[in-house]
């Protein structure tokens, strides 16, 4: 687990606003699974006050992990936004900031049917070196689709950054770091639930849910 200088305030961060917690019921994931165990990163892209404050902590970790993009790339739709004001900040805060020099590109949520097929996957494609933002991973579906929508265009992805993990294994056996090495793609997340769970406290009917949970999904167990 990468422990960068921000960690604790972003790991507070998440807990203040909810971002992760727990469902008396069963909820049905993207990914078809039920889990009484939820990643939220929705609210905090409908807050302009909470949004600035993560992609703050976004441009944190990308220098923690001393890289240096041209381009921001949120996976769409949950990390459009995400992508698009840590895009405009990180532009800002360049020497060689000016027109033209940095792009503010951004994923069509539904592929568009006709025209360049450029435009199809696009609102403005990325150019140079790319990292791509995601809220939250599970199977790691949305992701993939972008990486190789991406790998279609002249760009070098340098990174992927998910802002929590769940820390699933997929059908197939792998996790997601396991797959994205066989995309050749590096794979970073700025937090995970084997962390910040835990810090939730949850009851003695939560943590057998979760643990449970973690038994049939988790790439590991949770410590509860």
């Amino acid at each position: 687990m990468l422990d960068w200088e921000d960690k604790s305030r972003f790991l507070e961060f998440i807990i203040e606003n909810e971002v992760v917690g727990f469902f008396n019921e069963p909820f049905k994931l993207k990914s078809g699974r039920l889990s009484n165990w939820y990643v939220n990163w929705r609210t905090i892209a409908q807050d302009a006050f909470l949004i600035d404050q993560l992609t703050d902590f976004v441009i944190s970790f990308v220098k923690f992990l001393n890289l240096t993009p041209d381009c921001f790339y949120g996976v769409p739709e949950g990390a459009t936004k995400i992508g698009i004001i840590t895009q405009l900040k990180w532009a800002q805060e360049q020497s060689n900031y000016s027109k033209g020099t940095y792009l503010l590109p951004m994923g069509r949520g539904k592929l568009k049917e006709h025209g360049d097929p450029k435009d199809r996957f696009f609102l403005g494609e990325p150019k140079g070196k790319v990292i791509i933002l995601e809220d939250t991973t599970t199977t790691a579906g949305s992701l993939i689709t972008a990486i190789k929508s991406l790998k279609k265009l002249d760009v070098e992805i340098i990174a992927t950054i998910v802002m929590t993990e769940r820390n699933e294994i997929r059908d197939d056996g792998k996790n997601v770091e396991e797959i994205l090495f066989e995309e050749d793609v590096k794979f970073f997340a700025m937090s995970n639930a084997l962390e910040i769970i835990p810090l939730l406290k949850p009851n003695k009917l939560q943590s057998k849910q979760i643990k449970d949970y973690f038994n049939k999904y988790g790439n590991s167990q949770i410590d509860l």
